[in-house]
């Protein structure tokens, strides 16, 4: 955002250009945004001065020159004079004349549109026989547009008062300017400070001045009632143009703007275009308002009354905007329509069709407030990046419309000629900001400073906040936001303020004063943290992925995308295009890269671990918000290749088991996986995987990966691991209890059972788990249990299970006939249960 330090005082009430430069500088970055430069303009224009051109003669060697004498009042010097004291120069423009107000560049004086590229000083020169000294600027040649057609004439009418021959023309059009260019990041909240006006009113804030607004600005103006020319005006979505205003004016006579409103816009880096176009764009860069101009007449070829409508757009419509750009439309866009065709995008830029031209007699001015997300969806959906969509998706306050249009119509007469043809059209709702309560005493704790009931109140008046103060409290007040900022609503946006007005640099450099009283551990924070410690103390190593992935991945994975996971529209990579529906696709692209880093070496293993957060499609919150529900799971996969195969007994599902059984404390049980559509269970192959449960509820799956995903990411054959629900798991596990060492020996049995080859190996374990526990509470017995061997012959029907059952008592050494009885009923447990036979 260019801030025009002449234009803001113009419209001032204090003094703005006398403060100090440097000042100004500095504390606009410390209090406000970040600078980016500062251009003094002054400096183009030193020794460039307003002539009068007394005699013009046609160039006695030249059909096109003419041979100029000018009064520059004496100023310049070493400059060759003729005996009435005036001053020769050749000028090739067609429009030069006697007794016209110009300006002269004189010998030695720097071209202005050059000075800040290739800097080109003049010098008197011979043209065609007649020495030329200096030139007569057009006013592209002064930087001030890009009209290089003729040379500039000045009316001493338009400026309001006598011209002198030889003043400077830095005196005009405010070419003594200074423009400072604030980072626009620094805004994001504040669209009153992409206009003008509002950054005026914040630098006398920060200067301790009180700022009052231009009566036009501050007050809703009264519109007059005029029915010359028919339109029709609506908005069938209110819900994103909160307010939609709109007004014809006829007799516009469309040419140049006047050379100060051009001046000025080239200052701020907005390209004048014509009266029309140029007093919109003033308007908006002095209000933050973007506003529209339509050709009335291309309106009304559309149908019989001219109509301006705020809708939608259609699926496939399509609409030529400025520039010729044609862009086909989604659906999703807000645009400005007559009753049968868009006419512009909304918010975003005009149609070439209602544009206005050198034909123009009638135009419709458009005024609106737009959702600022939809304006931002649709400048990133379509590529547009416009002056408008800058300030519309920072969120413009409906209720500056009538007042900034009011406005623009003055402007649009005194321009064009314009005058009001219809009725102003205001389609708003109606809404007003509210008071915030605040408490003094509380902005003071917050800042650390003592800052005075008074100064908090001048403060906060010096940018026109209403102050109403408590009658019985004088701590208390009621802080109303004037009506351009929608960013103050809660206590806090009055600390923060009172702060930045007071200076953040003013403030003590200490810290407040606080109890000492620990805050409340996060429960979920602490108990995540503890499963890293206790994988991370197993060996595990943790990593950390993006929530976002490629959709082939989840594809190699078994997951279709298009069903289960949430496409982003503008993903920040194109191989991070969903958000991940389980943790284990992203795990096991890292097995593959892991596995070659440690190529070569004897042992090549490794356990990762993630704990992290998956959507899932048709998963929502709880409280009906509509937004994907957030899942938090803790992943692992283990590998190992090479010689590191040979130090694991059985498949690489037990060693993924180990992991679980630690984090589980071993009060996890274990059942067929019956079905991998699931996303969690996806990846997994069905006959090698289990399904993890506590106390009946289903935590997550453990086994080895099926041979899609093992094909396409190049796992090793030892691999395996686990997904787990985190807030199931915090849930339903319960933490170990500390249990002193017995001083007495255990003893260790096995038991080998033969059962029928389809009962699973888990359902005699969780068996034994049952009848033991049982024991454990009856009689005193501490018992582990640990799986040995498979055995099944070949082309037999029955299965033989072998566990080591250890058992230990803390009041006594057990007996041999009491660890056989305890086994005898295992056994029969086991054949009245599942027809098992003890071996």
């Amino acid at each position: 955002m260019k801030f025009s330090l002449h234009l803001a005082q113009y419209y001032s009430n204090v003094d703005l250009k006398g403060l100090p430069r440097d000042e100004l500088v500095s504390r606009l970055g410390l209090q406000l945004g970040a600078i980016e430069d500062v251009i003094d303009y002054a400096p183009k224009y030193n020794d460039i001065v307003v002539v009068r051109v007394v005699s013009c003669e046609k160039h006695p060697n030249a059909d096109k020159l003419s041979l100029c004498r000018v009064d520059d009042g004496g100023v310049a010097q070493n400059v060759e004079r003729g005996e009435d004291g005036l001053v020769q120069v050749v000028c090739g423009a067609p429009n030069v004349h006697a007794d016209m107000w110009a300006v002269w560049i004189p010998p030695m004086a720097t071209v202005p549109s050059t000075f800040d590229t290739d800097p080109f000083v003049l010098e008197a020169r011979e043209l065609r026989g007649k020495v030329s000294n200096g030139m007569l600027a057009s006013p592209a040649e002064l930087d001030i547009s890009d009209n290089h057609d003729g040379i500039l004439e000045i009316f001493p009418e338009d400026e309001g008062r006598d011209l002198q021959a030889g003043e400077s023309v830095s005196g005009l059009f405010g070419l003594d300017d200074v423009v400072i260019d604030c980072e626009n990041k620094m805004f994001t909240h504040r669209p009153d400070c992409f206009g003008n006006l509002g950054i005026a009113r914040e630098v006398a804030g920060i200067f301790g001045l009180a700022f009052k607004s231009p009566e036009w600005y501050a007050n809703p103006p009264v519109f007059e009632s005029r029915n010359t020319l028919p339109i029709q005006v609506s908005n069938e979505i209110p819900e994103l143009v909160p307010r939609f205003m709109a007004v014809v004016m006829q007799n516009v006579t469309v040419g140049p703007s006047p050379t100060w409103m051009q001046a000025s816009l080239k200052r701020v880096g907005i390209k004048p275009i014509n009266n029309v176009v140029d007093v919109s764009n003033y308007i908006m860069h002095l209000t933050g308002q973007p506003t529209h101009a339509f050709d009335y007449d291309k309106l009304q070829k559309y149908s019989g009354t001219p109509s301006l409508i705020a809708r939608k757009s259609k699926a496939g419509e399509t609409i030529t905007l400025l520039g010729q750009k044609k862009v086909t439309l989604t659906g999703e866009e807000m645009v400005i329509s007559t009753d049968t065709q868009a006419v512009a995008l909304a918010g975003v830029m005009g149609g070439a069709d209602t544009e206005v031209d050198e034909t123009t007699k009638t135009i419709v001015i458009e005024c609106a407030t737009f959702d600022m997300y939809s304006i931002r969806r649709t400048s990133m959906r379509h590529g547009l990046f416009t002056d408008a969509v800058t300030r519309y998706n920072k969120g413009q306050s409906p209720l500056q419309n009538d007042r900034v249009l009011a406005y623009l119509m003055k402007c649009m007469n005194e321009a064009t000629g314009a005058e009001q043809a219809s009725d102003v059209y205001d389609i708003f709702q109606g809404a007003n900001n509210q008071a915030v309560q605040v408490s003094k005493d509380k902005i003071r704790a917050v800042l650390g400073a003592d800052i005075s009931n008074k100064e908090i109140e001048t403060l906060l008046s010096n940018v026109e906040f209403q102050v109403d103060l408590s009658e019985n409290d004088e701590d208390l007040c009621w802080i109303t936001a004037p009506f351009w900022r929608m960013d103050i609503a809660i206590p806090e946006d009055i600390v923060e303020e009172v702060g930045r007005l007071y200076g953040y640099d003013k403030l003590p450099v200490a810290l407040p004063p606080r109890g000492s009283r620990p805050a409340t551990k996060n429960k979920i924070r602490e108990f995540s943290n503890s499963l890293r410690r206790t994988l991370k103390e197993s060996g595990a190593n943790e990593v950390l992925t993006y929530s976002f992935v490629h959709g082939e991945l989840l594809r190699h994975t078994g997951t279709d995308p298009e069903k289960w996971a949430y496409h982003l529209r503008n993903a920040i990579s194109p191989d991070l295009q969903y958000y991940r529906t389980s943790l284990m696709p992203s795990l096991l692209a890292k097995v593959r890269p892991n596995v070659k880093a440690q190529a070569g070496r004897d042992y090549n293993e490794f356990a990762l671990f993630e704990v992290g957060k998956v959507h899932v499609k048709d998963e929502f919150e709880a409280d009906e918000s509509s937004l994907p529900k957030q899942m938090r799971r803790l992943a692992l996969v283990f590998a190992a290749e090479g010689k590191a195969v040979k130090n694991y007994e059985g498949s690489a599902y037990y060693q993924a088991k180990k992991y679980l059984d630690v984090i589980t404390h071993g009060q996890a049980t274990y059942l067929p996986l019956d079905t991998n559509e699931y996303p969690v269970a996806a990846p997994f192959q069905k006959g090698r995987t289990a399904v993890v449960q506590v106390n009946d509820q289903i935590l997550g799956v453990v086994g080895e990966f099926n041979h899609r995903a093992v094909s396409h990411l190049k796992l090793p054959v030892f691999c395996a691991g686990f997904e787990v629900d985190v807030d199931l798991l915090q849930e339903h596990i319960k933490a170990d209890q500390y249990q002193q060492l017995s001083t007495f020996p255990s003893t260790n049995q096995d038991v080998t059972l033969e059962v029928d080859e389809k009962t699973s190996w888990a359902h005699v374990e969780e068996l034994l788990h049952a009848e033991l526990a049982v024991a454990k509470a009856e009689q005193g017995y501490w018992y582990a249990i640990e799986p040995l061997d498979i055995y099944q012959a070949d082309g037999s029907d029955k299965k033989r299970y072998s566990f080591r059952i250890e058992l230990t008592h803390h009041e006594k050494t057990l007996k041999t006939d009491e660890v056989n009885n305890l086994l005898e009923a295992l056994s029969k447990a086991a054949h009245e249960n599942l027809g098992a036979v003890r071996i």
